[in-house]
């Protein structure tokens, strides 16, 4: 009896239960209710993805942007390694040497006009004491050559060695380089040391082929001028006897 009443009990409690629950229910309003829509979490999600997807682009898109503006940087570089000023310095030494030639110098029109006073006028106009003086001037102007033609030599020797050290400093900074600029003003710079090097080659092959045609034209007018003074002197003009004293008192 007594479990029947138990039982008959606890129905009522879930009875009560139940109805409280579904009155509580019935007076929460609609949008309280949550409802899962696997369909539209499937489109979110999906949707977020793409959107992170499109970000991670972006992000690999500026990071490539940046690396080609610090190469374009790179290649703009200028190179810290100027060696024109020596250059320059080399050619002007080398050109106020040249400048330096007396005489006979590198002119053509000087060249045309002292040639043909000093290396051809041999006539029966000049005295003997100015063919003797130009057979003098003609010297002078061999021994001057010689002396230019060795200095101008000298010159280019000495040149050697600051060649081969600003060669070595441009290679080392073309090898260094960071980018197109550098790499293309350092062989810049090798091509005006080659130059350089030309130049002084140059200077020193005219100084000495000066030098041996100013010998050889002495030569060739000392022969002319031997010949007019011989003729002279078989035909007795501009010849006056004068005593000689062998022994002094």
């Amino acid at each position: 009896m007594n479990w029947v009443c138990s039982h008959l009990r606890v129905r009522r409690i879930g009875a009560a239960t139940v109805v409280a629950v579904t009155v509580g229910l019935s007076s929460m309003p609609a949008l309280a209710l949550i409802v899962f829509d696997p369909r539209n979490y499937t489109e979110n999600l999906l949707s977020a993805s793409r959107a992170l997807e499109q970000i991670n682009n972006q992000i690999t898109s500026l990071q490539n942007e940046t690396q080609m503006l610090i190469n374009q940087a790179k290649h703009l570089t200028t190179l810290p390694t100027s060696l024109l000023g020596q250059i320059e310095d080399n050619f002007s030494a080398m050109k106020s040497l040249l400048d330096e030639a007396n005489k006979l110098a590198y002119s053509v029109q000087d060249i045309e006009s002292q040639f043909e006073s000093t290396y051809q006028q041999f006539g029966s106009d000049l005295s003997n004491e100015q063919l003797v003086e130009g057979a003098h001037e003609r010297w002078q102007t061999s021994v001057s050559a010689f002396e230019h033609s060795l200095k101008a030599g000298a010159v280019a020797v000495d040149n050697i060695a600051g060649t081969q050290q600003q060669t070595s400093s441009l290679v080392n900074a073309s090898q260094s380089a960071v980018g197109v600029l550098q790499a293309t003003q350092a062989g810049n710079q090798l091509l005006a040391v080659q130059a350089k090097q030309v130049a002084d080659l140059t200077a020193m092959l005219a100084a000495q082929g000066r030098a041996a045609v100013l010998q050889e034209a002495r030569q060739a007018a000392a022969q002319e001028q031997a010949q007019e003074q011989f003729s002279r002197f078989m035909t007795g003009s501009s010849y006056s006897p004068s005593s000689v004293k062998m022994f002094h008192d």
